[in-house]
């Protein structure tokens, strides 16, 4: 007889396996487009467990070279608008000034939003990376645009920071503006002699504080920061900070005797729960989370306030009909920084935490969400629904470290002949343990065993760093989707009412309105 592991039905119609991915497992590569959005919404071009930076770079390069300009433009649009990266928009639209530039305007007014936006794309182009290290005369124009379209609070926000300094953008460009002011101001900046009258009032209102001292200006804390504050002045700035100042520099604020100072921590408190504020303020929930974990003996109250502030944010996400069950990925890769290792800036929040808190916000909304954090098995922890999502994150986070089997939620719910609608496994999908067992990955064959019980349910692979490999590959029932921003939720919530349709994640950015070349 036929040997029926090779002939034996269905299972065998599956896809084979077609690469290997970074941990030596077998795997899918992602087509182009989504290989490319992949890396768009979760690579921030540092090092990650299994890739350097310059691996990531050269691997989006050349996944540029796959697509046409108008995806590009495109993917850089959404990492920008809906996943609130930074880096990745920035090299995407620096990539069109090389190739795409008919797309390049309409990028650049959408993707370079402030100034540290504006100093990550006149910093990418002169490295060089990119084939140049000038900037080229329609990038020198949109630069020169936007330094002479910029409101007063924008330019000065955007002296803040080196590498270049906006002063050095500025001597790259020679913007000629038509106000005095902002021409009083340019000059200002890069030292040069300038009419001191003429300058907009908070930078006078700062040469005079320099001098003089007195009351603080309203100027960006950080360049006050460099003069010499005591308390008091220390506790002005955070009653003036805006809701994301507040959230970034709790522990400055306690180095400074800020929690000291009479009324500071109620009204602190206060601020970091206001709901108008985080929803202005698009605070994401992995952002609370990097600030709670970052805090160090502060106020009680204070690190309450930042778990009402989670519980907030978490009103994005949505509430979902039937059963849906939750796979944080908890083995030793995802214990690596969600955002990678960058020398004095690496993130406190981990993969595992970011997985952890998806797998919270779902059991917050849906209460019945069913949870199986997995690495080379699934991993038996009770969590309550009644808990905070901090707690239940901490608690999934403090879980595992071993190696990665994607398949093995996916095996627990066929052993225990589980119902389900929506499956959502949250992992860098860099599954080895499984490796050879079929020709398609083990993931796939244990999704389509347990499809054939649950015929319409739907498979959600949300990756939280970018390596371009999949072990389930898109098809109607299953979505690959990357990121750590609140935008997923939505996503995955659109998918599993059906209203995602041909190639989903992909579909959805290259459907946005609004944009043309």
């Amino acid at each position: 007889m036929a040997n029926k592991m090779l002939f034996g039905g269905s299972r065998n119609q599956l896809p084979a396996t077609n690469t290997i991915n970074e941990a030596g497992g077998t795997a899918y590569r992602m087509p182009a487009k989504h290989a490319l959005a992949q890396y768009a919404a979760t690579g921030c071009l540092n090092g990650t467990y299994y890739a350097g930076a310059a691996t990531q770079l050269d691997e989006v390069l050349k996944l540029c070279n796959q697509v046409e300009p108008a995806f590009i433009a495109r993917t850089a649009i959404w990492a920008r608008r809906h996943g609130g990266m930074k880096d990745m928009p920035a090299l995407l639209c620096g990539v069109l000034t090389v190739r795409g530039g008919e797309w390049l305007p309409a990028t650049f007014e959408q993707v370079i939003d402030n100034g540290k936006m504006l100093r990550n794309f006149v910093q990418i182009l002169r490295s060089g990376v990119l084939g140049r290290k000038s900037l080229g005369s329609r990038p020198k124009r949109l630069v020169q645009q936007w330094l002479n379209r910029a409101s007063e609070e924008k330019l000065l926000a955007a002296a803040v920071g080196n590498a270049p300094s906006l002063a050095d953008v500025v001597k790259m460009v020679h913007p000629r503006p038509r106000e005095a002011w902002r021409s009083a101001f340019f000059a200002w900046l890069i030292g040069k002699p300038h009419d001191e009258a003429a300058l907009p009032e908070a930078v006078r209102a700062f040469e005079h504080y320099k001098r003089e001292g007195g009351e603080l200006p309203d100027v960006p804390f950080q360049l006050l920061t460099a003069q010499p504050l005591d308390e008091r002045a220390w506790a002005t700035l955070a009653q003036r900070g805006g809701w994301q100042m507040t959230r970034m520099n709790l522990n400055s604020f306690s180095r400074h005797g800020v929690f000291e100072q009479p009324g500071m921590v109620n009204h602190l408190a206060r601020k970091l729960s206001d709901e108008r504020a985080i929803r202005k303020a698009r605070a994401f929930p992995y952002q609370l989370l990097t600030a709670w974990q970052s805090t160090r003996n502060l106020p009680s109250r204070i690190t309450d306030a930042l778990e009402q502030a989670m519980e907030i944010a978490l009103k994005n996400v949505p509430r979902l009909d039937g059963r849906v069950v939750v796979c944080p990925d908890v083995s030793g890769s995802m214990h690596s920084p969600a955002t990678g290792w960058r020398r004095g800036a690496t993130s406190a929040t981990r993969c595992v935490d970011v997985a952890g808190l998806v797998a919270a916000a779902f059991m917050r909304v849906n209460r019945d969400t069913l949870v199986l954090p997995f690495e080379h098995r699934v991993v038996e922890l009770a969590l309550s629904p009644h808990a905070t999502a901090m707690e239940n994150a901490s608690r999934l986070a403090s879980l595992g470290g071993g190696g990665t089997d994607c398949s093995a939620p996916l095996r627990w719910l066929n052993r225990h002949k589980a119902r389900a609608d929506l499956v959502v496994m949250v992992s860098d999908n860099e599954s080895w343990i499984d490796a050879g067992r079929y020709r398609a990955s083990a993931t796939l064959h244990e999704w389509d065993r347990f499809r054939r019980r649950n015929p319409a349910a739907r498979l959600v692979c949300l990756d939280i760093q970018p390596y371009g490999t999949t072990q389930a590959p898109e098809r109607g029932d299953i979505l690959n989707i990357g990121g750590f921003s609140d935008a997923v939720f939505s996503v995955i919530a659109a998918f599993h009412r059906g209203g995602l349709n041909g190639d989903h994640w992909v579909g959805l950015i290259e459907a946005q309105e609004g944009i043309a070349a």
